[in-house]
């Protein structure tokens, strides 16, 4: 089975978050990119709990090339420190995950 992980991410604006999709894409770091929003987030930042809304990115990539999306996404992030978290693909139709591998490298 490949080694594929989904990379998840939360954005405040559908701009940033196409912005980000399309650049990740672009760059062969992300075989597809998945836009969902809005979505409400609650959070402590700086001593305080926050609501906001927010949109998520949905990657798919590779464990080869998730240190390069990360370096990446950190590049084009507006947060300061952005949510950027992997988790592996544990299971998946072997010709998706043959495609994910395809369009990464």
């Amino acid at each position: 089975m490949a080694d594929c992980c989904q990379v998840t991410t939360t954005v405040a604006t559908q701009a940033d978050a196409e912005r980000i999709a399309a650049a990740l894409v672009e760059e062969r770091l992300a075989a597809c990119v998945q836009v969902a929003g809005p979505i409400a987030s609650t959070y402590r930042w700086q001593g305080a709990v926050e609501r906001a809304t927010e949109w998520y990115c949905h990657c798919k990539t590779t464990r080869a090339r998730y240190p390069a999306l990360e370096a990446r996404l950190r590049e084009l992030h507006p947060y300061q420190i952005p949510e950027i978290i992997a988790v592996p693909i544990v299971a998946a139709l072997p010709a998706y995950l043959a495609w994910i591998e395809e369009c990464v490298r």
